[in-house]
């Protein structure tokens, strides 16, 4: 099986301008708006689809991207579904993706609280409790017997007390027939304008050569990756709010001005890349007293400029997806090293 790749993409791009699919099967869970997927299309892979709780997503991932495959349940409800009454091709697979809700983890908070404990949250609207959705995520490996399988997750994972998650990750791929990768990766390393820390598990077949993964593009600048865009009057702050804009300094937390209060809210800088986009809070323009447009946030994310955002707002969906230029560049560099 061999392929030409085809480039990493920089700059600004489109959904209409994705390449044709190649020869490697991807799957996905907990796909959100899609940002893996888009990573992976762009990397020359056919996703065939996903599994989403979340309705709203849905509906958005299915007007972006109209899978072939397209489950709306949870993933413990779809890993209980007959073989038999599953398509050969998900018994075929080359990657099964995932990104398992990851905010009980989060360094923000008090997130040692949450560990263990069900709560109902807006993904579906659903009562669950989050730390057990990467190993319901694995027992789906196990029972699709995918390739390889990538993880996504936030980078709390490997600090403080979680680490011991981590090593019951590890042992439940272990379990299922795979050898375990961690890395942890930075998405301005990646062609992203964003400082988005996020750990990736690599799961691939014992015999395997062990995968590597070092990335050191160009750090890209607010300024840089909104060069193209008209300016605009809109989404003008309150005269409270602006008064906390002037106050910030570029790339601070409005928090420090407003009694700790708003730790997502942050005035952006304009010479460097953005910290996370966050499903919520407010990101603020540098040079103007505004909100930012919803053009403004996908490029932030690097998702396609006529990516179709449904109801939702562009800062949700993007904070709940993975940047398509940094899945790209993963899975290119592992397409790359399994030679296909």
């Amino acid at each position: 099986m061999t392929s030409t790749r085809p480039p990493l993409v920089r700059g600004p791009w489109k959904l209409k301008d994705l390449p044709a699919p190649g020869p490697l099967k991807v799957f996905s869970c907990f796909h959100c708006g899609g940002g893996s997927s888009m990573g992976y299309k762009l990397a020359g892979m056919d996703v065939l689809g996903g599994v989403e709780i979340d309705p709203e997503m849905m509906r958005v991932y299915r007007g972006n991207h109209k899978p072939k495959l397209s489950y709306l349940m949870g993933v413990q409800e779809f890993k209980r579904i007959p073989n038999e009454q599953l398509p050969a091709a998900l018994f075929n697979l080359d990657i099964l993706d995932g990104s398992p809700p990851c905010s009980s983890f989060s360094m923000a908070g008090s997130r040692e609280k949450k560990w263990g404990v069900a709560s109902k949250f807006r993904e579906g609207q659903s009562v669950q409790v989050l730390d057990d959705l990467f190993f319901d995520f694995i027992d789906i490996a196990a029972k699709l017997k995918p390739k390889v399988v990538i993880a996504e997750n936030v980078s709390g994972l490997i600090k403080g007390n979680a680490r011991g998650y981590v090593k019951e990750i590890f042992e439940k791929f272990r379990q299922a027939g795979y050898d375990t990768q961690l890395f942890l990766l930075n998405a301005s390393m990646m062609g992203v304008p964003q400082r988005r820390e996020r750990v990736f598990f690599i799961a691939r077949p014992p015999e395997w050569n062990k995968f590597a993964l070092n990335f050191c593009e160009p750090v890209v600048s607010v300024q840089k990756a909104w060069a193209d865009l008209p300016e605009q009057t809109a989404n003008a702050l309150s005269p409270e709010t602006r008064a906390l804009w002037k106050r910030a300094a570029p790339g601070e937390s409005m928090a420090a001005y407003n009694n700790g209060n708003g730790f997502n809210n942050v005035k952006l800088s304009w010479a460097n890349p953005c910290g996370t986009v966050a499903a919520s809070g407010a990101l603020y323009h540098p040079k103007v007293p505004r909100m930012l447009s919803d053009m403004e946030i996908l490029r932030l994310q690097s998702f396609p400029d006529d990516y179709n955002f449904g109801t939702l707002g562009a800062r949700y969906v993007c904070g709940m997806s993975v940047p398509p230029f940094m899945m790209q560049r993963v899975a290119d560099a592992i397409a790359r090293q399994w030679g296909v």
